[in-house]
């Protein structure tokens, strides 16, 4: 049974497919081991040995199974050569929450990736962007914390962890081809908004709309619109009352009602944006130690008396029970990106980046309440 008590108040929001009219979902590659590394060396000479080898060697070596139809070995080791090996075309994916790997991205369907979503991700190629991630639909049996960020071309599976919904990215700016600058303010791109809605917000707000952020009062950009829709989508509040809609469709945000208010949003969505990319200087604020020495192997991941134990004598140290049990999509990131490194040796950058996601989880959490505080829903 679901509540529909609040539905008219809902249906006078704008919904995100809406006023983002470009999206795609997440690129599939088809074969993660291969096509996506931890850094831009092991990309390099992946595809440069994936190619020198026939086939059925690479097949061997690569551990890479039998061809489908949309994926074959001899079509992706022809995308890479036919692009000339070119290292410009190494570039970073958002592969999971935290986890910024790399791989080679022609664009072209059926080559090294199998769909590459190059018509959307291409807009995060050819310059400085900004997308939100969510999905169509939410898994019953989880949080409703499916709304994300990213600031790469992002993988299938980024935020979600089920085989029913799949990450959509919407992207903030659109480029044109030709763009050869890559500037956050080039003037060869335009934002990605539905004018009809960014015109029902100029009179709301009682501002005027400028294509790119101006440091002048009486006026709103696109990024602002970015902040305030991530702001209101981590309320919990929100969140509670319209739970049964976000688990039908893609969320609508209700108008603000005065430019005071959405700037207030706005802001502390920033905020989280901001930690969410890992660019805010707060999540360098670590509030754990890692306090024993070793080899630094994770074994086995796990939680006990606020320590996340890497094997049996080394952990991070005063790790909140909030940020280890933090959901973001369907997976808890405090866990995932340990989880996915079993086997390996953290090195000095790694301890250091997991220590800024226990922060950046943790401060979410508090700017969520702060966002409760003035939300009106």
């Amino acid at each position: 049974q679901k509540n529909l008590m609040s539905q008219s108040d809902y249906d006078r929001g704008f919904k995100i497919d809406e006023i983002f009219k470009i999206n795609s979902v997440g690129i599939v590659t088809a074969r993660d081991s291969l096509c996506i590394k931890d850094n831009k060396e092991n990309v390099k000479n992946t595809i440069h040995d994936f190619c020198t080898m026939s086939v059925e060697e690479a097949r061997h070596h690569y551990k890479l199974g039998k061809d489908t139809r949309d994926w074959k070995i001899a079509l992706a080791q022809d995308d890479i050569v036919g692009s000339q090996f070119n290292h410009n075309n190494i570039v970073p994916i958002s592969y999971r929450c935290f986890d910024t790997r790399w791989t080679y991205y022609t664009g072209k369907s059926r080559g090294f990736h199998c769909m590459p979503r190059g018509d959307v991700m291409k807009h995060f190629i050819l310059g400085d962007n900004i997308g939100f991630v969510t999905v169509r639909r939410q898994p019953n049996n989880l949080p409703t914390s499916y709304y994300y960020i990213s600031n790469n071309i992002i993988s299938n599976g980024y935020i979600r962890s089920d085989s029913t919904s799949i990450d959509v990215i919407f992207p903030l700016y659109l480029y044109e081809n030709n763009s050869t600058q890559t500037s956050f303010f080039d003037q060869s791109r335009k934002p990605n908004l539905n004018m009809d809605i960014v015109r029902e917000l100029e009179q709301k707000l009682n501002l005027t709309f400028t294509p790119e952020k101006e440091d002048r009062s009486g006026t709103f950009a696109p990024i602002d619109i970015l902040d305030y829709i991530y702001g209101v989508l981590h309320s919990n509040k929100y969140r509670n009352k319209y739970k049964e809609f976000l688990k039908i469709d893609f969320p609508r945000i209700p108008y603000p009602q005065n430019a005071d208010y959405f700037f207030k949003i706005a802001k502390l969505g920033k905020q989280l944006r901001e930690i969410h990319l890992l660019e805010s200087p707060i999540v360098n604020e670590f509030v754990t130690s890692y306090p024993v020495g070793g080899d630094n192997e994770v074994v086995k991941p796990e939680y006990k008396n606020n320590k996340v134990y890497i094997n049996k004598t080394q952990y991070f140290d005063n790790v909140p029970e909030i940020a280890w049990d933090f959901y973001i999509g369907g997976y808890q990131p405090a866990q995932k990106w340990l989880k996915d490194r079993k086997g390996r040796i953290l090195s000095y950058e790694e301890v250091m980046h997991y220590q800024k996601i226990i922060k950046a989880l943790l401060e979410t959490h508090t700017i969520m309440q702060h966002i409760d505080e003035i939300i009106q829903v």
